[in-house]
């Protein structure tokens, strides 16, 4: 075959030779249309094809052969692209052959479908969750038996694996685990007595020992100390991990143990997920060792571990050292006033900082003030910011708002469940008009009545990508609702339910002996606090 058009192999001077141009392809697609429509020695020998079947043919190749190749170009990135040039006129070359030898033909003629690139993923977690034994294993898993097979990644979730299934698979992953990348072993082994459970999972590891994997899901199977050390096999193999999941694992301090000495190396790792466990202070300290060598870790998940202020503080101590961290995950804990000011401490340098979750901490004014003084100067990229229920009051309002005035790019503000009353919502609500990208903002169940609710609801309601406003729980009166539901006229969607709205308020009796309780009150509140400053040095 002619292959003069793929000219970027002619210039000596050009950077990179891949991707061809678009005027390329195209020409490329002409002369193998010619090339199997006109007479040749291939066609003298074969046969030619109509223009029509040609023309059809040659586009087919052309698309086969471009997609192989520039996954050949994705490998290797860093080159001139010539290796993805042969490929290309390689897989042309080959499947034109194919194409001429089946002749004409409406079906025949179609590109054969060995030459699509193929599967990469080898998936049996679809449909009911169930248990398989070896008769239905032989069966499921026969496609990795095919030789020759591209399977890089696999996932056995939501099938429990018996003992019989095991071991069907351990011959299949141990001509496997030269090629795999990426093992999903998450809930499989569901319902099985522990002697079994921990029989099947020392098959699995053993088979894929030595395995030089990037992801590694472990979750969802109640693990414990002894699921850890039977994973002790491959998790020891591993130097090269860059996502690591033990979620909802049980993974106490001795299991949170055993995971820091089993794993060789984390120096690699990116995603560190550890949610839903027992790990406790003791157990904290253990995973804190992981994060400290753990430099380029982009997304860390440690939420509702039972982790106290001790082991808290050690997190977030270990954390100082990884300022590529993108997301971050510390929900349902008890770090209290001490891990806020430690985490304040650790995030002064992370600049890439996307997502925030630190919900239920007990962090209280003192431990938010630190660490909003601390991110209105790191973390210009701040997406989300979520610090619902953690006894924030007014006092609060000042530093809070500076940081989150601060944050242009902000999407989503979860400010639920704590006090800021009527007075640390004005103030915050007057940085909102300024992000133009809010599209979510949460202060559900934080005391606020009718000028704080009117202030709000005005500070979002008229942005452009705006979603969603909770308000609900609070004691707005009947008309401050009416009056909120009146702004969100046009867009009654971006309201949410008010359904647990106290018009009367739990705290009555208390302010209508320091206020009185009328609407007169909330409009001189409002009238004090509309025009209040932020003080942006607090």
């Amino acid at each position: 075959m002619d292959t003069t058009s793929l000219d970027a192999k002619r210039r000596p001077f050009s950077l990179k030779m891949w991707p061809p141009s678009q005027n390329t392809r195209r020409v490329l697609v002409e002369r193998m249309t010619n090339n199997l429509s006109t007479k040749s020695i291939l066609t003298e020998k074969y046969g030619t094809l109509s223009k029509e079947e040609a023309e059809e043919n040659a586009k087919q190749i052309e698309d086969v052969a471009f997609v192989a190749a520039d996954q050949k170009y994705e490998k290797e990135p860093d080159g001139d692209g010539s290796s993805a040039v042969h490929c290309y006129a390689r897989e042309c070359s080959k499947m034109l052959l194919e194409v001429l030898k089946k002749g004409s033909s409406s079906k025949e003629s179609k590109v054969v479908s060995d030459s699509t690139p193929k599967q990469t993923l080898f998936d049996i977690s679809k449909g009911t969750r169930a248990f398989i034994e070896a008769e239905e294993a032989e069966k499921l898993l026969s496609p990795l038996k095919e030789p020759a097979n591209a399977y890089t990644k696999i996932c056995f979730s939501n099938r429990s694996f018996g003992l019989g299934a095991a071991r069907v698979a351990e011959p299949i992953l141990i001509s496997l685990k030269n090629q795999l990348k990426e093992v999903d072993l998450s809930d499989f082994i569901a319902g099985r007595p522990e002697a079994e459970a921990l029989e099947v999972i020392n098959i699995f590891a053993a088979a894929l020992e030595g395995s030089e994997l990037r992801f590694l899901d472990l979750s969802n199977n109640a693990l414990g100390e002894k699921g850890v050390r039977a994973f002790g096999a491959l998790l020891k193999s591993q130097s090269c991990l860059e996502e690591l999941y033990l979620m909802n694992d049980g993974i106490s301090e001795e299991a949170a143990q055993a995971v820091h000495k089993l794993i060789p190396s984390t120096d690699k790792l990116k995603i560190l997920h550890f949610h839903n466990n027992m790990t406790g202070n003791e157990g904290a300290f253990a995973i804190s060792k992981i994060v400290k060598h753990s430099s380029l870790l982009e997304d860390f998940r440690c939420s509702s571990t039972r982790v106290g202020s001790e082991g808290g503080v050690a997190l977030c101590e270990a954390l100082g050292t990884c300022t590529h961290l993108k997301k971050l995950d510390l929900r349902d804990n008890m770090f209290g006033v001490e891990g806020g000011i430690a985490l304040s401490r650790a995030l002064s340098k992370h600049e890439h900082l996307k997502e925030i979750y630190l919900s239920y901490l007990n962090l209280e004014d003192e431990g938010v003030v630190a660490l909003a003084n601390v991110l209105k100067e790191s973390a210009p990229s701040l997406e989300v910011l979520d610090i619902a229920g953690n006894d924030i009051t007014a006092k609060a309002a000042p530093a809070l708002a500076a940081c989150i005035g601060a944050k242009t790019l902000l999407t989503q503000l979860n400010l639920g469940e704590n006090e800021l009353k009527d007075e640390g919502t004005i103030q915050i609500s007057q940085v909102l008009e300024g992000l133009s990208q809010l599209k979510e903002v949460d202060l559900n169940t934080n005391s606020i009545r009718r000028a704080g609710a009117r202030v709000l609801a005005q500070a979002v309601v008229q942005k452009p990508d705006f979603k969603l406003l909770n308000i609900n729980g609070n004691f707005i009166s009947d008309d401050g609702i009416d009056e909120v539901k009146a702004l969100f006229k046009k867009s009654p969607h971006m309201l949410g339910s008010l359904d647990e709205n106290d018009p009367e308020g739990e705290d009555d009796a208390e302010d209508d002996e320091e206020s009185g309780d009328d609407e007169g009150n909330e409009d001189v509140l409002e009238s004090k606090l509309k025009n209040l400053e932020v003080d942006q040095d607090e």
